[in-house]
């Protein structure tokens, strides 16, 4: 079975959107025996699958009930992946990942930690609704190179801002990479007028961005 083939995705898709958890596992545990490259599972497949059922949602086509199933089942497909993710090569880099205060929306953040653990960093996810205080903590305690935040909900841009602030002013050099389909609405500028903050739309750019990283490490060692 090859992810590249639009038959898997539609099949998969029709799936999701049935709320056929175990099908849904079945087609991701054939493509992993496969050898399809887990990266393509995750972008191929499952964020792919979540945008389109996230434009469905909005046009109304299918209920919010669908949504959150599609969410749930694409949450607990990730457990079936994991194995991969952590034998990837480890390279001692790390990056800490949250959702901002009021987000409740975790699924794209725990994405970002597993692509990052994918490509060998540690991927430190706090989860939903992180409240600043502990953020600076961990940033401190952890020492990350990166700090990745989901905003989902544009109405949550004020709690992004105040945690920027936080982070900015007791890490300056720290790289901030931001991400959420909230940014569909609104908001890139502003986000962007922070120093060292970096917009990532897709799971594709974080790929670039973390060999780019590689890139600049293996320069930097000469």
């Amino acid at each position: 079975m090859e992810l590249t083939t639009d038959s898997v995705y539609e099949r998969y898709l029709s799936c999701l959107l049935r709320g056929e958890r175990s099908q849904c596992r079945e087609i991701v545990a054939a493509l992993l025996e496969a050898g399809s490259n887990v990266k393509d599972i995750y972008t191929g497949l499952f964020q792919r699958s979540l945008y389109e059922v996230g434009e469905l949602w909005e046009r109304h086509e299918i209920s919010v009930a669908v949504e959150h199933l599609a969410t749930a089942i694409t949450e607990s497909l990730l457990s079936v992946v994991y194995p991969f993710v952590f034998s990837a090569l480890h390279v001692n880099r790390s990056a800490v990942i949250a959702c901002v205060a009021n987000e409740y929306h975790q699924l794209g953040g725990k994405m970002v930690a597993d692509f990052c653990g994918l490509n060998g960093w540690n991927g430190y996810f706090l989860g939903a609704n992180m409240p600043q205080e502990g953020l600076v903590r961990i940033i401190a305690e952890k020492k990350p190179e990166w700090v990745g935040l989901s905003l989902a909900v544009y109405s949550n841009l004020p709690s992004l801002l105040k945690l920027l602030d936080a982070v900015t002013s007791t890490s300056k050099d720290l790289r901030i990479l931001i991400g959420g389909q909230a940014f569909r609405w609104g908001g890139c500028e502003v986000v962007g007028a922070y120093p060292n903050t970096v917009l990532v739309n897709s799971l594709s750019e974080l790929e670039a961005l973390l060999r780019e990283a590689e890139r600049d490490e293996h320069k930097r060692r000469g």
